[in-house]
């Protein structure tokens, strides 16, 4: 049976709080595994942070996915050495570099899915600002020319890279889908065209709330139908600290990042569970969970 693993990013735990507090990774792993996470998103680009982590999570039953930042193809091989001893659920490559040119970029791709072939770990290229997805056009050009390659989808960056009309038009629409039906994994996190990361329990960010919950919805199904019938998607969720969360003149978050991703994991279960576009929700609860850290 095909089945949602929702992921906690750990830097998305990061407080960065203007009392200067942070908790250690092992408060961080205790707060995901109370709250029922499936596993957890962590950098695997330094070998002595993988062995913490590893420590960290022994006997919890939390998942990885592995996130690098490549600029060339070898430097994939120690992410991938890495994801082989300590095993991944997959590794999110943000491919840190910007050709003009898509012939540049084809090297590159083939590369790195060539190295995903050999070791047998799934690598999907995140859709990310500022790497070599940047943006939306570019990257359906990308796919153009490499129809099969496997996507992590933060449809976030787009829609505040390309700053959407609202309502979004239909061909808009149709560009996301095009994004959508290579997904292998997402990121979850709610974006305006002007932001990229709003407060998803405020009542004036409901639009935006429904508008990822369908493009969600669609990109649920579309895996669905092409997934093996025992395989896992992983949504992880990514409520970034500052500067990706709005912050008040003190410097801290306007809302509880925790609170709202137990919110988002809720959420995607849900859509998960109803498997369908989900209309317009007059009543649906977006209050915030009462627990927080």
């Amino acid at each position: 049976m095909q089945k949602l693993l929702v992921f906690q990013s750990l830097w998305a735990m990061e407080r960065r709080h203007a009392d200067g507090h942070e908790r250690s990774l092992e408060e961080n792993i205790a707060a995901i595994v109370e709250a029922g996470f499936d596993g957890i998103s962590a950098h695997y680009t330094n070998r002595r942070d993988v062995e913490h982590l590893g420590e960290a999570i022994r006997g919890t039953g939390l998942k990885i996915e592995g996130v690098c930042f490549p600029r060339s193809v070898e430097d994939l091989r120690l992410t991938l050495e890495l994801a082989t001893e300590f095993p991944v659920s997959h590794i999110d490559l943000q491919a840190d570099i910007r050709p003009r040119r898509v012939e540049d970029c084809l090297p590159l791709l083939d590369g790195w899915m060539r190295l995903a072939e050999e070791t047998g770990v799934p690598v999907y290229v995140e859709t990310h600002r500022h790497r070599i997805t940047s943006d939306l056009l570019f990257t359906l050009d990308l796919l153009d020319r490499r129809p099969e390659l496997p996507l992590l989808a933060d449809l976030s960056h787009y829609l505040v890279g390309r700053e959407f009309a609202f309502p979004v038009e239909d061909e808009s629409h149709a560009q996301i889908r095009r994004i959508l039906d290579n997904a292998r994994a997402f990121h979850g996190r709610i974006g305006s065209c002007q932001q990229i990361q709003i407060e998803m329990s405020f009542p004036q960010h409901r639009p935006w709330v429904e508008l990822f919950r369908d493009w969600w919805a669609y990109g649920f199904r579309n895996w669905r139908s092409r997934a093996a019938e025992d395989a896992e998607l992983v949504m992880t969720c990514e409520l970034g600290p500052r500067p990706y969360a709005i912050t008040d003149r003190h410097g801290n978050d306007t809302t509880d990042r925790w609170a709202e991703a137990l919110l988002l994991g809720q959420m995607v279960r849900e859509i998960w569970a109803e498997g369908a576009i989900l209309p317009p929700s007059e009543g649906r609860d977006l209050r915030m969970p009462e627990r927080v850290i």
